[in-house]
């Protein structure tokens, strides 16, 4: 049916005029048009009265009387308005409350465009157009300075937590694009939305891209590029293939594990999701040695049984023995799943063992030493399923894998909504970088970077986890100087080093860490090579010697140690030195 502005309405009611109330009245029907719109502009709403079909006009000179009718049963009336005094609009004119009543009822009349009758159309059109097009500046000057103070921060500090890095313009272009206006809930070519061919091509774009980044074969590996994060993607994998309570278990957090593989702190608190609708147990570390001690994960395993069994961690500097978590995974019947955000780089570049030539799921960060946009993504196998031997995969026919339905379900609709797809081009963008031979070398310096770091900590005395490391991240215990990484991490804060405390195994992590983190990926993006991270070293070793200085002089409580920290002379000339040393060197990005 076209409701547009028909041209009349063929629709009409049936008026019936009373005359004398007795019982055999003669009873005239008489049909009026039913108007759904104005015909025109200037086109009069018609009353509803007796008499021929149109009744008298508005304009006649006669006030005429009561006009009764019957609709639907009901008795009606409607009262002709008397005319005011020479025919002015305002008090003087008589009208009754009955044709009040139905002129409200009836639709106003469009008035004619003139100066005065309406808004302007295209000056407010005008005034969209300028707002959708201000300047950040000027739209939000608030937003706008403690965004230039970010960017400021970041390009005269010292950048070493291992978990960050810096994105290169076309991934800020993309991330902010008009790819953030389009709703795409559900997968490309089963979408819940119309209008993402585009969108569809892009995602799938990536896909392509992310396979080929990893060197996987697509009749063999699948993957979802739309979790937010990698714990969105670790929870949306045991959303897809548990059920509640099911059994998960991966490396502690004490021990460099992370809380989404669950976690329980000392008191019984179930610190993460994972843990609040999964059954968690969790491995650790030896605790001399700082290593996983495999021998007792596979006793671990074979007596909680876990139905996903979890490798990879956010601070283990060493590599993974993934052949040995293939066996105990077979052993005890688990589905073996690698969470490799912290190395994920290292495995594209082949600068690291890689988890695909022996696990059944892998889910990553995309930023960190990807370099790419901050969210999540899923592999999943997937076709024939692989058979098992000596803890690697070899060529057989045992069914099929069912990973693909299952965890995509899991992602949406069970754990989120419509995916970001700003930050899906984006990661197509990243993906393509991380192909070339430019990043194969900018991971290998990440890795020198952080032997050369370890080195010259290890020079100075200074106590590493497993004694250096294997990748891109160096644990520092700093317990053998009597500080806590909370108190050494403030101290570097003032001095403008970003790092992040971490608890090291034995220590009571959850109150005070007893050491920190340290990761090279971020300035070594910016263009640091050893000899920097020499002097990186030197700046560490200074800021230990103020933080132990601070205590002695101000004690352990956090808020004068913090008060202590202000205007110290030995913190300033730092910072100033911390300043100079970043700011030579280029930020991606920004650097015009």
């Amino acid at each position: 049916m076209d409701l547009s502005r028909p041209a009349s309405s063929d629709l009409s009611l049936g008026l019936h005029s009373h005359g004398p109330s007795h019982a055999h009245a003669r009873v005239h029907a008489v049909a009026a048009p039913l108007r759904l719109f104005d015909d025109s502009e200037d086109a009069k709403p018609e009353r509803l009265e007796g008499g021929e079909a149109g009744g008298e006009r508005e304009d006649d000179d006669d006030d005429g009387g009561d006009q009764h009718f019957s609709l639907l049963g009901h008795s009606l009336c409607v009262k002709r308005p008397r005319r005011a005094v020479n025919g002015g609009g305002g008090g003087g004119g008589e009208t009754s409350s009955c044709s009040s009543s139905s002129a409200a009822l009836r639709p106003a009349k469009r008035q004619a465009t003139g100066e005065g009758c309406r808004p302007d159309l295209e000056t407010r059109r005008t005034a969209v157009r300028a707002w959708g097009n201000q300047s950040l500046a000027e739209a939000d000057p608030d937003v706008h300075a403690l965004m230039e103070r970010e960017l400021d921060r970041q390009v005269r500090g010292i950048e070493l937590i291992a978990s960050e890095n810096f994105v290169c313009r076309a991934v800020l272009d993309a991330l902010g694009s008009h790819l953030t206006n389009k709703y795409s809930e559900g997968l490309p070519g089963a979408r819940y939305y119309g209008g993402n061919q585009h969108i569809d091509a892009i995602e799938r774009l990536c896909h392509e891209r992310a396979l080929a980044a990893f060197g996987l074969d697509p009749a063999c590996w699948g993957v979802n590029v739309q979790p937010y994060s990698c714990t969105s993607a670790n929870l949306g994998v045991y959303t897809g293939l548990l059920q509640p309570k099911d059994r998960i278990m991966g490396l502690e957090p004490p021990s460099g594990g992370h809380v989404s593989h669950g976690y329980y702190t000392p008191g019984g608190k179930k610190v993460s999701g994972a843990s609040i609708f999964f059954e968690s147990l969790s491995y650790k570390v030896n605790p001399q040695t700082g290593y996983i001690d495999y021998d007792k994960v596979e006793e671990r395993a074979m007596d909680f049984h876990p139905k996903i069994l979890i490798c990879g961690g956010s601070s283990y500097p060493r590599e993974w023995d993934f052949t040995r978590m293939r066996l105990i995974a077979d052993k005890c019947g688990a589905v073996l799943m690698c969470d490799m955000a912290h190395i994920s780089g290292l495995v594209a570049a082949k600068e690291c063992r890689s988890p695909f030539d022996y696990c059944d799921v892998v889910t990553s960060t995309t930023h960190k030493n990807l370099r790419g946009p901050r969210g999540g993504i899923i592999f999943f196998r997937k076709g024939k399923k692989l058979r098992k031997r000596g803890g690697s995969f070899s060529q057989g026919d045992e069914g099929e894998y069912d990973f693909e339905d299952k965890i995509n379900f899991g992602v949406f609709p069970s754990m989120q909504g419509g995916p970001h797809n700003n930050h899906i081009a984006a990661l197509a963008i990243t993906l393509k970088q991380v192909a070339t031979p430019e990043y194969k070398a900018y991971i290998q310096q990440v890795k020198k970077n952080a032997q050369a770091l370890a080195s010259a900590l290890l020079r100075r005395k200074c106590r590493l986890v497993t004694g250096g490391t294997d990748n891109h991240l160096v644990l520092w215990d700093l317990r053998t100087l009597g500080l806590t990484g909370k108190i050494f991490e403030k101290v570097c804060e003032a001095c403008h080093i970003s790092i992040n405390k971490t608890p090291i195994y034995g220590d009571n992590g959850s109150i005070s860490p007893g050491g920190v983190r340290i990761g090279t990926p971020a300035m070594t993006t910016r263009g640091c090579l050893e000899d920097d991270f020499e002097l990186i070293a030197e700046f560490l070793i200074r800021a230990t010697q103020i933080a132990s200085n601070v205590l002695k002089e101000h004690g352990k409580l956090q808020k004068e140690f913090l008060r202590g920290l202000q205007n110290n002379k030995d913190v300033v000339e730092l910072r100033n030195q911390v300043e100079a040393f970043a700011s030579q060197f280029a930020m991606p990005g920004f650097d015009v």
